[in-house]
């Protein structure tokens, strides 16, 4: 076996997994939605609007929001239309920013070890569906469109739940959180055309379509292991 032919897909994999936050996916110390304590300190003492500087908080959350990206990567895999991928992405935009924003000033509150577990496991979905194991195991497909949407209110919520951990002021709350909120669509945006810019790239060589079995593998064991460790924090925290 030619080992050198096997160069170009594993190097064009870790350029996306790096480019999404992956290779941290499996660390499981590292916090998914956490902000930095210097961030979290800046907007425990923001007092009336900051509509730029919660703009880039939001933007570099997604950014280092590599649960939320890995799962986009997921979704986009085998989409290669550009209205296809918008299709997809505002699906997922329009839940993430429903429950984020039902969260953060609905006072909607859920386990943020559970919704980080289902965060994990949406991402076991996807590489599984990529990988055809539905059909292939279970002899049907599920709504896609369906499941990006519902992920998507799961994924909002987990964000949710680290803001409901700050005291934060009521002065200029709407206008914050919606700021916010922006800022993680838009640093959304600037990830995703980094990863299409990698998959473009990958998608020219023979390789895509024989290694993208152990892509989607790779996806579901990172999936795996975020799950795994916020179950295991939630039943900590239980006892």
């Amino acid at each position: 076996m030619n080992l050198a032919s096997y160069f170009l897909p594993v190097r064009s994999w870790f350029v996306i997994a790096a480019l999404v936050g992956g290779l941290p996916a499996l660390c499981p110390v590292a916090s998914a939605h956490g902000l930095s304590s210097k961030d979290a300190q800046f907007m425990q003492t923001v007092n009336g609007t900051a509509i730029t500087p919660l703009l880039y908080l939001g933007a570099k959350h997604m950014v280092t929001g590599y649960d939320h990206l890995l799962f986009l990567v997921g979704v986009i895999f085998f989409l290669y239309r550009l209205k296809d991928i918008l299709l997809y992405v505002s699906l997922f935009t329009v839940g993430h920013s429903a429950t984020l924003l039902a969260g953060a000033l609905g006072g909607i509150h859920v386990n943020p070890f559970l919704i980080d577990a289902i965060i994990g496991l949406s991402i076991v979905y996807k590489g599984f569906e990529n990988m055809g194991g539905f059909r292939r195991f279970l002899g049907f497909q599920p709504n896609t469109r369906i499941a990006v949407l519902v992920f998507g209110l799961f994924h909002g919520f987990g964000l949710a739940t680290k803001l409901q951990e700050f005291k934060l002021s009521r002065n200029g709350l709407v206008e914050n959180i919606v700021s916010f909120n922006v800022g993680v669509e838009l640093g959304q945006l600037l990830a995703l055309t980094a990863v299409l810019i990698g998959l473009t790239y990958w998608r020219g060589h023979a390789g895509y379509l024989k290694h993208a079995y152990a892509t989607n593998a790779l996806l579901m064991t990172a999936g795996f292991v975020l799950a795994g460790y916020q179950l295991t924090g939630y039943f900590v925290s239980a006892q």
